[in-house]
This record gives C-alpha cells, sequence and structure tokens, in this order.
C-alpha cells in the first residue's frame, strides 16, 4: 500500500539511526513501534505487498507520523515500552504495568522491621521482590514470622531513647514473637543476625538458615534444654517443609531467567520463572492479546525487557523456547537444548502450555454453555418439541430468470457446520419462479437423506414468506416427512416469522437470540448462495463468448477458460503464447475474433 504524498515526504526525510516511532490517526496515537533503522523501518509498511489485514487496517489509518532518535537499540526497547505504557496504542499490544506488584521490605533503621509494601522509597532500606501476587508473599512473610522474633512497632529505637526507658513491652512479647528490644531484653547483634538469615531465606538461599537452626537444637539438646531442642526443631521442620514446596533445580543453576512463549490465533500467553540458588523464587504468567498478529519472538522480545525491569532482575542469563536478538551486553540468551537448563525451559513450557489450554478450555465451554442457552431459547420461541441441534436454511438466486441456482446452509449447535453446506442447480423450473424452485430444492435435498438413511434436521428454515414456506411443505408432504421435520420461513421485509397453517407471522423479540441466529442463517445463506450463482453466470457467460467464436469449439474454449480463468487474460496472451496452447490454426481464428471486438467497440 503506497504512502499518501505528505507521509512519504515525512518517510523519506527519516535518519537511518535507532529510535522509536508513532503512527497517528485523526483522533491520536494508534501505534508505537522501535526501529534499529527508522527509514527502513518505517518504509517497510508501506512497501511490503505481504502484509496481514490487520497491518493493512494500520495502515490505512495513518495519518501521520512522528519519531525520535536514540542512541542505542536498547534505549528505543525502553522508550517503546514507555510509550505504550503512557499511550495504550490501538495496535499495540498492551502489556501489564508492575507498579502495584508488592515487596518485601527490610527497613533501615536499628532493630530494622520485615513489612510488605507496594511503594518503593528511597531511604536505604533495602526492598525484596517484587513477588507476582500477595499469596507467595504473605506465605514467606509467615514463615519468616514464626521463625524470628522481629518487632512490628515502628518505635524508634535508639540506644538513648531504650536507656531512658522510653517504651513498654507490647503483646508481641507475651505471646513470643517478640524478645523485645524496646526494653533491652534482645541485644543489637543477636537480632542482626536474625536480619542476616532472613536476607539468605529472601534470596533464595536457605543453607545459612538451616545450620544455625540445626545447630542452636544440638546445643540445646546436649544440654538438656528439650523443649528449647523442640521449638528449634518445629522451625527448621519449617524450613525444609518449604524448601519442599519450591522446585528445586540442579543447584549450580543461579541467577537465571527462563521465558517460555505459546500462542495461539488471537492471544499469546508467557511465563516467567526466576531462579536463585537452585530453587525457583518467582513464577509468573501474563496473557496478552494480538493486535497485528505478531510471530512470537515480536511479543516475547519487549516483554522479556519490561518483565526484568518490573522484577528487578539482575540475571546475567536468559533462557527462551525462540531465538531473541535483545540489546543487552554483557547478558546471555539461549534456547537450551539438552541438559539440566534444557529440563528447566521444559518446565516453563509446560506451564504456558497448560495456561493455554485452559483459556482455550474455558472458551470453548463458555461457547458451549452459550449454544446450549440459544438452542433452549428457539426450542422455546419456536414451540419446538427437540433442541434444534440440526438447522438447515434454504435460498433461491436467479438473474432476471437465468441462471437459476439454490443454496443450503447447516448449523449444528448454533454453529455452521460449512463441510454440510449444499449448493443447487435448479433443474426443473424454468424463469424466476422461487415457489417451484423452492419445492424442487426441498424435495431433492430431504428425498436424498432418506435414501441413504441420514439423519433428519430439527428445524428447516426457507428464506421468503407464506408463498415460499407453503411450497417447502407441500415438498415434506410429497415426502412422507410432513409431521417429521418443523418448518419455518423468514420474511425480509419486517423480519417477521412465519409457521406452517398460520396466517399470522409469530411474535418474537427482535432483540432475541432466536431470531438472531435465524438472521445469521439468513445471511449466510444468501452470501452463499450470491456467491454460487455469480460464479454460475459468470462461467457461462464466459463459455457462451468463447463457443460463439466459429471455428474454436467448446473442447477449445473450456481448456483455455480453465487454464486461464478470463477472457481478459487470454485477450492478453501474446500471439506464441496462444499457438503454444492451441496451434496456429486456432489461434488465428481467435485473434480475428478478438480484433473484430476492438474495432467494434471503438
Amino acid at each position: 500500500m503506497a504512502a499518501k504524498p505528505e507521509l512519504q515526504a515525512q518517510i523519506s526525510a527519516l535518519p537511518h539511526k535507532p529510535g522509536i516511532y508513532k503512527y497517528f490517526d485523526d483522533e491520536g496515537i494508534i501505534y508505537v513501534g522501535k526501529a534499529i533503522d527508522l527509514r527502513k523501518r518505517v518504509s517497510s509498511y508501506f512497501t511490503k505487498q505481504d502484509h496481514n489485514k490487520k497491518t493493512q487496517q494500520l495502515v490505512k489509518n495513518i495519518k501521520r507520523l512522528e519519531f525520535t532518535i536514540v542512541d542505542s537499540e536498547s534505549d528505543a526497547f525502553l522508550l517503546e515500552n514507555n510509550l505504550i505504557k503512557q499511550h495504550q496504542p490501538k495496535y499495540n499490544i498492551l502489556l501489564k504495568d508492575g507498579k502495584t506488584y508488592p515487596f518485601l521490605c527490610i527497613t533501615n533503621e536499628r532493630f530494622p522491621r520485615l513489612i510488605p509494601t507496594r511503594n518503593k522509597i528511597n531511604d536505604g532500606s533495602r526492598y525484596y521482590g517484587p513477588y507476582a501476587n500477595g499469596t507467595s508473599l504473605n506465605i514467606l512473610l509467615e514463615l519468616i514470622r514464626a521463625l524470628y522474633p522481629l518487632r512490628t512497632c515502628n518505635y524508634k529505637l535508639t540506644e538513648e531513647n531504650i536507656e531512658a526507658g522510653k517504651f513498654r513491652p507490647c503483646l508481641e512479647l507475651q505471646i513470643g514473637n517478640c524478645n523485645a528490644p524496646c526494653i533491652a531484653r534482645e541485644d543489637e547483634a543477636t537480632y542482626n543476625q536474625y536480619i542476616q538469615q532472613i536476607r539468605n531465606i529472601l534470596g533464595g538461599d536457605l543453607r545459612i538458615p538451616k545450620q544455625y537452626f540445626r545447630e542452636k537444637m544440638t546445643a540445646a539438646a546436649q544440654g538438656m534444654q528439650y523443649e528449647l531442642a523442640h521449638q528449634f526443631k518445629t522451625k527448621l521442620d519449617k524450613l525444609e517443609a518449604f524448601q519442599a514446596k519450591s522446585t528445586i533445580v540442579n543447584a549450580s543453576l543461579t541467577n537465571i531467567d527462563v521465558f517460555a512463549i505459546a500462542s495461539n490465533e488471537k492471544s499469546a500467553f508467557v511465563t516467567y520463572l526466576k531462579v536463585m540458588n537452585g530453587s525457583i523464587i518467582l513464577t509468573q504468567s501474563v496473557e496478552l492479546t494480538k493486535k497485528l498478529d505478531e510471530d512470537d519472538a515480536e511479543i516475547l522480545a519487549p516483554l522479556v525487557m519490561q518483565m526484568r525491569q518490573e522484577f528487578e532482575s539482575e540475571s546475567r542469563e536468559i533462557l527462551t523456547n525462540v531465538a531473541l536478538e535483545l540489546p543487552l551486553p554483557g547478558i546471555t540468551l539461549a534456547v537450551p537444548q539438552i541438559g539440566d537448563k534444557r529440563k528447566l525451559l521444559e518446565l516453563a513450557l509446560k506451564n504456558v502450555l497448560y495456561a493455554r489450554k485452559e483459556k482455550e478450555s474455558m472458551n470453548e465451554r463458555s461457547k458451549d454453555v452459550n449454544e446450549v442457552r440459544i438452542m433452549e431459547t428457539m426450542k422455546k420461541d419456536l414451540r419446538l418439541k427437540e433442541l434444534p441441534k440440526h438447522i438447515e436454511c434454504f435460498d433461491n438466486s436467479n438473474f432476471q430468470g437465468d441462471f437459476p441456482v439454490s443454496a443450503m446452509v447447516c448449523f449444528r449447535n448454533a454453529r455452521p457446520s460449512k463441510k454440510d453446506y449444499r449448493h443447487y442447480h435448479v433443474k426443473t423450473v424454468v424463469g424466476a419462479n422461487d415457489f417451484d424452485t423452492m419445492y424442487e430444492v426441498i424435495t431433492r435435498r430431504y428425498r436424498r437423506l432418506v435414501d441413504e438413511g441420514q439423519s433428519l434436521p430439527q428445524l428447516v428454515i426457507v428464506d421468503g414468506g407464506k408463498g415460499q414456506l407453503s411450497m417447502a411443505v407441500k415438498a415434506l408432504k410429497d415426502l412422507n416427512l410432513w409431521g417429521q421435520i418443523p418448518i419455518v420461513g423468514i420474511a425480509k421485509r419486517l423480519e417477521e416469522i412465519y409457521v406452517p397453517n398460520d396466517p399470522l407471522p409469530l411474535y418474537i423479540d427482535k432483540k432475541s437470540e432466536t431470531l438472531r441466529l435465524i438472521q445469521r442463517m439468513r445471511d449466510e445463506v444468501h452470501r452463499f448462495g450470491i456467491t454460487f450463482h455469480r460464479k454460475t453466470r459468470d462461467d457461462a457467460t464466459l463459455k457462451t463468448e468463447l463457443t460463439d467464436v466459429k471455428g474454436l469449439g467448446p473442447v477449445t474454449a473450456d481448456k483455455l477458460l480453465n487454464k486461464f480463468k478470463s477472457v481478459k487474460k487470454i485477450r492478453e496472451l501474446s500471439e506464441q503464447e496462444l499457438i503454444a496452447e492451441i496451434g496456429k490454426a486456432k489461434t488465428k481464428v481467435l485473434q480475428a475474433y478478438f480484433d473484430s471486438q476492438t474495432q467494434a467497440e471503438a
């Protein structure tokens, strides 16, 4: 699709540099993209001929463009991501903003606290996360509070304040959740030892905390403090139970990000695993709606950049199931084929494929529920005895009485069953006679079903009023099928539904699902029939034109039309091309005919 003149001038002025480009329609930004070479990338939208329909629609709507030059491809990635979040353009995949993900914060104060938060403040505190959801954060928080007696108050525990006796212990001391550093019952060195172990746990390394509780348990047992030894054993058991629930991979695998993507026609699903010290410490799955039929690499590349940014990943290695090229100096990108890294990637793949299957199954179940509801509504509205799982709809087409054809579309479970659609060349009716045509086609269709022992539909719809309906009923009666197949007609003008033996139309709410399905079938059979009618008429017209040429003959006409499809294309053939197809003598006859036609038109 060629660019408009005003756009072409802008494109010609674009630099051969990395940057981002923004497309606008009359209302604002509709697409943001990145490029290593701005001019080449933007030009490709208007010069390539194989764009899909969605991209063609995007290009059609572009009224103007803007661009920003950046220093590197990495800067282009980040700027594109930020602009997509800010403007949410119509044709971009919208990536979820992770600013509300929760963190665990170890506060920067004497006797630090461990608190959950969604706001990061630059006050020297240490933040861990973000966590994909509140559930995983709460499980970790509850574990740590069960292991270590941390304070939860917000007192300013300076040495001066404690020595001055400004504080009084709270209920947390009485229930054993805190050792009351506010009244100097917990020394700072021991408390900081707890904090260091908590940092190890939050970093995914449980070895030092486990060793600590094991040593404490042994020492207490040797000192015959059996109740205290049991307390340490309980805490050690909690740590080991937590570790057992974590997915353990090879202990040598650490600081790795794993991304797997699986997509279908409409959506893409991505699973992210973060591996530290041999354990998966974070999992996150997202679903994205495709906007321009992007391939998996196009979708995954910006998502890797964003998710690493949102989850503050410092991993130096990224594993994916599709090859990516990302502007990340010093970071290894790989698609592993064997070994423990391949097993890790397969775990991510298993999760993402499960997520896709679940979503597709949910959509399918939702469709099934909708279809049953529609059929039950139709059964009630049309007073049918059975659920109309199999419905057939008929329509006729002709052009001033010539080339009469008919068509039937079949819906099963309220969905089109295209393999059951049928075309009919009318055989016994001369001229434009919709009534007799309907009789012929209904007779042919259901005589064949009976002869072949096939099941009959639970509903037949004819496109037309009382006249067409009465002839369809007559056909069923002549086949001894009357009473076995319910039948109705839909009149075009007022969308009225007629039933046999009732002069008045059946009233159905204009917004009802019954009427909408009948209209959908009527429109589909009309489309199907008109397409067939035009093809029949065009084939007959073309064939008649060539067979009228004296000295050519029907076999030669059919041969040319079957290969070149139209008289126009045959006209455009050179003399040598025609000779190669039909020989010198017939070529001379055909060219003389074409010359006479040209002179007549002039």
